[in-house]
């Protein structure tokens, strides 16, 4: 992979949304990132072809992505407060831990099993 990355888990899968004549494609993918004080929520498009590769994707994944920014400029008229705007393209992804994969937690050890009621100290 190229590029800056971010790592998170999956928040966020959008449709594929379709924009203009010209049928522009754009899917959003939310990732969150939580590092122990706060919760960020990142906001990643997938553009055309790069839609459909999301399919890949499930809630919860923990991934990492490639990316590149893009901004633009934005104003009504000449009189009226030029905005700008920033978003991060997504350009590919890996795939780290799929939601719900145990492989890489240790199995229970049967002699440390919680007490049952008739067991507990208190």
């Amino acid at each position: 992979m190229s590029g800056p990355m971010v790592r998170g888990n999956v928040h966020v899968i959008e449709d594929t949304k379709t924009y203009g004549q010209n049928g522009f494609r754009k899917r959003l993918v939310v990732l969150e990132q939580d590092n122990g004080r706060f919760v960020n929520y990142l906001p990643l498009d997938f553009i055309q072809d790069a839609c459909d590769s999301v399919d890949e994707l499930t809630l919860g994944d923990e991934v990492e992505i490639s990316y590149r920014l893009s901004g633009r400029k934005w104003q009504r008229d000449q009189q009226s407060e030029v905005k700008y705007f920033l978003s991060a393209e997504a350009t590919e992804f890996k795939v780290l831990q799929k939601a719900g994969d145990k492989s890489d937690r240790p199995t229970p050890d049967p002699s440390e099993a919680p007490f049952t009621d008739d067991e507990a100290p208190f």
